[in-house]
């Protein structure tokens, strides 16, 4: 949001008419105004004008220590841009509330005076770094705080700045939950503690002459150093840990508030290093950009959201990443055995797509609707996981984690492009045979059912929902691709509900647990509690997310209906059995045209279904491992290629000399994947 303010004065105008006298005042009024002048004209004429009038000068000069004395700074430096609670959505209504209604702060802070002068919006601070270093510094000298750095009550309030930021480590460092993520810290000292010691140390030294000077060669910063490395090391491999001991939110945010608080710390310390006069000016100038840099950060939801959520969206990815390996068709013997699975998935949904239209005839309301359509369909989507079968267009979703693992930050080049190409190959040949199995199964089994449904009861079923059905495959008449669209983001969402479900299961132990129950022991004996345990550890994520999946896809029209929303979902599974429904419905007596349009459309929902939720699951997973997304363009750029090269092998399980590089990669995908 940006604030305008009623100021058309220059800032020559506004210097002549503040401080031609001394000014006793501490209002802000005065320093708002010419600071917002500043940003409408060339910063070299508000020197020279300075220049030229030292009187003017020397009563900014006042002005400025006026309003500036006896002004505490640690909150700026201890608390702005540094996540102040333990869970993210807390901190997110924390963070919006201040964008709207910002908090009201102690008037003796500097963070009040930054607040209500400096930062209406993150614009001012942007104005402040286009500076010159050379008009800065010159800036500095004529307001006479060049060498602020060196006085003993901004040492002081730097000092106690770190030893706050050192204890409220400590305190999150020492956590429960946050010690087991680095287990391999517990036969060592603790190096939060060692450096709060030396803090403390240093301290002391400054509470006995306040004239005291550090240096890079001081034994006291190397110590600090040393100290604050072995701090971010544990944190590094907290996080690392978190592959394999799993990761609650919590925690997560508790490792992230830590690892701002030690780099705060290191970027204070380093403020007090002098080496040489050139330091005294640089350090000044350092301090002050500093704390507006964390001020004007201090309500950014988009760096919240960024560092709360990558180590998140990287475990869901790994967690689904051995499951993605399962839809990757490395050789003609899996291709066909794809064929196979995604067939067995086609004969529960052909018989879905029946029962679903039965349910309609069913008297009751629209949400008793709904529930009945979610169980249908989270029934038949556990029974195809469970029977190890195949849905089209589920596998993009679990497949992200093993396709981002061929590119690594600041590392890729063209081996990288072509392995990642060469995979896409691999999955579109993969999705393209589960689409073939999935069709040419639901097509006649529908088919076969409703038969078999009218010579039992001697009524033709589909009569009545004929017409809808094949309306909804008419791209032209009906949102059938947009809902299709929204199939995606359906099969997306299940990918990370099985990919959180994963990790809270590692986090928690939930496996381990069902295996040393006591309860289970005494009622089933050992061997069912190992076995439960082995079960529920393989399955239970599939399950979760197959469950969730059928719900979302059952509810979604009835929820649009309550809202006034034309909402629905779209599955190419699903609409190849509707299609075969619509055509007995309607005795086969269609005319061509309706045909044509309901066959095409019936390919296009598959392939929206795949882009979608392939591609939503890849930000995901480029995210995770934080691939630059301006690598998006050569990525293209080479599956294009690779296509043109070799268009055959993205339908057909033709052998290349990249399938060793490919297997490695997916086996190493796997191997990962578990602690």
């Amino acid at each position: 949001m940006r604030f305008q303010f009623n100021t058309s004065q220059s800032s020559a105008e506004i210097l002549d008419k503040y401080f031609s006298i001394k000014n006793e005042t501490r209002d802000l009024k005065p320093l708002t105004d010419l600071f917002h002048s500043l940003q409408k004209e060339n910063f070299s004429d508000f020197l020279t004008f300075l220049k030229e009038h030292e009187e003017i000068r020397q009563n900014l000069v006042y002005y400025i220590n006026t309003v500036f004395m006896g002004r505490a700074f640690n909150l700026s430096l201890t608390e702005a841009n540094i996540l102040s609670e333990d869970a993210f959505f807390p901190e997110l209504r924390k963070r919006i509330l201040s964008k709207f209604l910002p908090p009201v702060e102690d008037d003796n802070t500097i963070s009040n005076i930054i607040s209500n002068v400096f930062f209406r919006d993150n614009a001012d601070f942007k104005f402040i770094k286009k500076v010159s270093r050379q008009e800065s510094d010159e800036l500095f000298r004529m307001l006479e705080i060049d060498r602020m750095i060196l006085q003993p009550k901004v040492k002081k309030e730097l000092l106690f700045s770190m030893n706050i930021l050192a204890w409220r480590a400590i305190g999150n460092a020492l956590d429960v939950d946050v010690l087991k993520m680095a287990p391999e810290y517990k036969n060592f000292d603790n190096p939060f503690l060692a450096l709060q010691d030396e803090l403390d140390i240093l301290i002391s030294d400054f509470k006995k002459n306040q004239a005291i000077v550090l240096t890079s060669k001081d034994s006291h910063y190397k110590q600090i150093k040393i100290y604050l490395q072995q701090c971010f090391a544990f944190i590094s491999k907290a996080f690392k840990n978190a592959s394999k001991y799993g990761i609650s939110g919590k925690t997560n945010q508790s490792l992230l508030k830590i690892r701002q608080q030690l780099q705060r710390i290191s970027e204070i310390l380093e403020l007090l290093v002098i080496d040489d006069e050139k330091d005294v000016i640089r350090k000044s100038k350092n301090l002050v950009i500093n704390i507006l840099d964390y001020k004007s950060h201090r309500n950014n939801i988009r760096d919240l959201f960024n560092d709360s959520t990558t180590l998140l969206s990287h475990l869901i990815t790994t967690h689904t990443a051995e499951t993605g390996t399962n839809y990757i068709t490395t050789s003609p013997k899996e291709y066909f055995k794809m064929f196979k699975k995604a067939s067995g998935g086609g004969i529960i949904v052909g018989a879905l797509c029946v029962i679903k239209m039965l349910y309609a005839y069913v008297p009751g309301s629209e949400f008793y609707h709904a529930f009945l359509y979610s169980f249908n369909y989270a029934m038949g989507f556990i029974m195809i996981y469970l029977m190890n079968f195949t849905l089209a267009t589920k596998q993009p979703a679990m497949t992200a984690a093993t396709m981002a693992k061929v590119l690594s930050e600041g590392k890729n080049n063209s081996k990288n492009y072509l392995d990642f190409a060469h995979l896409v190959s691999k999955l579109f040949r993969s999705q393209f045979i589960a689409f073939v199995g999935n069709v040419l199964l639901s097509f006649p089994i529908a088919l076969a059912i409703i038969y078999g449904l009218e010579i039992l009861f001697g009524q033709n079923f589909a009569i009545e929902k004929s017409s809808t059905l094949l309306k909804d495959l008419d791209p032209f008449h009906s949102k059938a691709l947009l809902h299709a669209a929204l199939a995606g983001v359906y099969l997306f969402i299940s990918g990370i509900i099985a990919g959180n479900v994963g990790n809270t299961s590692v986090f928690y132990k939930i496996p381990e647990r069902i295996a040393k129950n006591p309860y289970i022991h005494y009622l089933f004996g050992r061997n069912f509690a190992e076995n439960l345990s082995q079960y529920y550890s393989k399955n239970w994520a599939g399950i979760m997310s197959n469950l969730w999946l059928g719900i979302f896809l059952g509810s979604t029209a009835t929820i649009g209906k309550f809202f006034g929303l034309d909402l629905d979902i779209r599955h190419i599974t699903f609409a190849a059995g509707n299609f075969a429904l619509g055509l007995y419905g309607k005795e086969f007596s269609i005319d061509t045209q309706t045909f044509i349009i309901a066959f095409v459309t019936v390919f296009l929902i598959g392939f929206l279904n795949f882009i979608v939720s392939f591609g939503l699951s890849m930000v995901l997973a480029f995210r995770s491992r934080k691939v630059n997304f301006g690598e998006v363009r050569n990525l293209n750029r080479s599956i294009i290629k690779y296509f043109f090269k070799n268009p055959l092998i993205f339908f057909f399980p033709i052998r290349s000399v990249l399938d060793e590089r490919a297997k490695k990669l997916i086996s190493d995908t796997t191997k990962h994947t578990h602690p």
